[in-house]
């Protein structure tokens, strides 16, 4: 799902960078890989790109990443992703 978009600075996303112990977790777990490790630390690298469905604040093992999960990003992405999908597959016109 590289690529998606919701809305820019809206993503409640925060990264504690001084909590952050380098395990790469964010990294395996984000599906729009908003994550990079740089110098043993998690840094954002496209915050924008964040749908808030929290897998990275579920599953960073020192609580350095917090996200206020299903706030309407992804749900949001999702449907939309959805409603172009099947547009497509019944042969209407989409994104007009």
């Amino acid at each position: 799902m590289k690529g998606f978009r919701y809305l820019n600075n809206v993503a409640t996303l925060e990264l504690d960078e001084a909590a952050c112990i380098g395990c790469g977790r964010c990294l395996e777990v984000c599906p729009h890989q908003v994550f990079s490790v740089e110098n043993r630390k998690a840094a954002l690298i496209d915050k924008d790109a964040c749908m808030e469905c929290g897998a990275c604040a579920r599953n960073c093992p020192v609580k350095a990443i917090r996200v206020e999960a299903g706030v309407g990003c992804a749900s949001g992405i999702i449907n939309e992703w959805l409603r172009e999908r099947n547009l497509r597959a019944s042969g209407g016109e989409c994104c007009s």
